[in-house]
């Protein structure tokens, strides 16, 4: 009986699935999601493209420092300047990967780096010896190269001179998302059969969504004798995104009959981490999504309630308690204490809160379970998951009035401390409660900003239910996602806005310290598929 075979998930949910139009995560919230990532049981996480800001260097160093039990990439391109800056980040990771790229598809070669095959060749073999030594492992991706738009030769080329060089993982890209599964299969297969060395590394595979095909092809890819698989949380990034690691993962535990292949990902981790990027990055998940969506375990058709009722497996082919979801009611309330609470957050999965993330989320509880009488275990991730995000806040939210009506303009008078000292008050009108309330703000913080979208859903059922509110706000060039949770949706709604304020302020700073990046537009040039 052959010995199942364990793929390696390297998660790239903050480098590429950061490239997701619209969405910009700061230091905090990137360190945070990283922390899930290792709880989640991913083999590798690329915490970013270091050189592109000073901002990503934080971030990416941050990340190496203090997330432990995973091994630490940082993205470079075949630039020695590049590799000597991920030196600097990895340095304190507890196991540290370079990943270097540089494009190799006709295309690339005679429009963006207008270079020759021969020279890209020795750019690729000599950032990969410069890096032999000063990481724990050297990742190699040829960009385009499994779209096929390179030329097979070159790609085998390039392959096979990369592990010469040293490097112990080679990763195939479909950086546009262009093929079939059977092409795929193919390309990979003729690596693996092609290229005299490519036993001496790991071949993985990046597969883009364009064509829908992103899970699929990663699948066949696997099938093809791939070991490790690029993906990210909710299949964000580029374009129409990258193959989402909760479907590949899921397909190949329900199907070890077919793949004979599996990863060392904890399942039940699955769902709280898909909510987490959710809310962190400010995009929905569709209802219909497999695995992680709302509908991917609710049965409409009265065939199919009969079933479920009688047996399960008619029609679910995993459950819910296998990627951690659950609707179980809290048997908490206004009186319970803090060891009843600390339990249920063991329960839950919360057992690596600090003191003061566990305080904040206490006291929200308190005052939430005054205000509403039946808690649900969404009910408190919803609070935890909002409470756990530790970064510079110049201004909180205090309290709020609203006078509206259907025959008036609706005027709001909301409270903020500044500085975490200073109560400032201030009124004014608008066209409904909310827009009152962020013509409110505008006034007290001093700026106008601009609402590029506005989101709003219940965490639970119910009347009383938590309301969830998510913001997008602009200011200038810069970007941020807010977020904020209250059975008043319009006390949800203020406090977004102010949290995408404050991260907006924040990463104004960042920009404003950043270092001299070499002029070039690297919001650019970084992408890599």
């Amino acid at each position: 009986m052959n010995k199942m075979r364990k793929i390696q998930v390297f998660d790239t949910t903050l480098r590429d699935g950061e490239q997701t139009p619209g969405v910009s995560l700061c230091t905090e919230e990137k360190l945070e999601l990283a922390k899930q990532l290792s709880r989640l049981g991913v083999d590798i996480i690329e915490a970013g493209f270091p050189f592109s800001s000073k901002g990503e260097f934080d971030a990416c160093k941050a990340i190496a420092d203090e997330v432990k039990g995973v091994t630490i990439a940082a993205l470079s391109r075949a630039n020695q300047k590049e590799i000597d800056l991920c030196k600097d980040v990895l340095k304190g990771a507890e196991r540290s990967r370079i990943h270097i790229f540089v494009a190799t598809s006709e295309v690339h070669l005679k429009y963006k780096l207008q270079k020759s095959k021969e020279e890209v060749l020795k750019m690729a073999v000599d950032s990969i010896k410069h890096a032999r030594g000063h990481f724990d492992e050297i990742q190699f991706s040829p960009e385009d190269g499994g779209s096929g738009r390179t030329d097979p030769e070159f790609l085998h080329q390039i392959v096979e001179a990369a592990i010469d060089a040293g490097a112990d993982v080679v990763n195939i890209p479909d950086t546009v998302g262009y093929q079939t599964t059977q092409t795929f299969y193919d390309l990979i297969k003729g690596i693996k059969e092609n290229v005299p060395n490519a036993d001496k590394a790991v071949i993985s595979v990046h597969c883009h969504d364009d064509l829908g095909m992103a899970v699929a092809n990663t699948l066949a890819g696997i099938k093809a004798g791939a070991d490790q698989i690029e993906t990210t949380i909710n299949g964000l990034g580029e374009r129409a995104g990258n193959a989402a690691m909760e479907e590949v993962v899921m397909a190949l535990k329900t199907r070890k009959d077919y793949y004979d292949a599996d990863t060392r990902v904890d399942t039940r981790q699955i769902y709280r981490t898909s909510r987490l990027v959710s809310k962190l990055t400010g995009i929905k998940i569709q209802a219909h999504k497999s695995v992680v969506g709302d509908n991917a375990f609710s049965h409409e058709s009265g065939i199919h309630q009969d079933g479920i009722l009688k047996e399960k497996s008619t029609y679910e082919i995993m459950t819910p308690d296998s990627i951690g979801l659950s609707s179980n009611t809290l048997a908490l309330g206004k009186h319970s204490g803090r060891h009843a609470f600390k339990n249920k957050l063991d329960e839950l999965g919360f057992n690596n809160l600090t003191e003061e993330q566990f305080q904040k989320a206490f006291d929200k509880f308190k005052d939430l379970a005054i205000r509403k009488k039946n808690l649900t275990d969404r009910d408190i991730e919803a609070i935890v998951e909002n409470r756990i995000f530790v970064y510079p806040q110049v201004y909180q939210w205090l309290d709020f009035q609203v006078q509206s009506g259907n025959k008036s303009d609706a005027m709001a008078m909301v409270g903020l401390k500044k500085d975490n000292s200073k109560v400032i008050r201030e009124a004014a009108c608008g066209k409904g409660p909310v827009d009152a309330i962020y013509h409110t703000i505008n006034r007290l913080v001093g700026e106008t900003y601009k609402l590029l979208d506005y989101n709003i859903k219940s965490v639970t059922g119910g009347t009383d239910a938590l309301g969830e509110v998510v913001v997008r706000l602009q200011k200038d060039e810069i970007t941020a996602t807010g977020r904020g949770i209250s059975p008043d949706i319009l006390e949800a709604s203020g406090k977004a806005y102010i949290d995408a304020i404050n991260k907006v302020i924040s990463k104004r700073s960042e920009l404003e310290n950043g270092y001299d990046d070499g002029g070039e537009d690297f919001g650019k040039t970084c992408r890599k598929g």
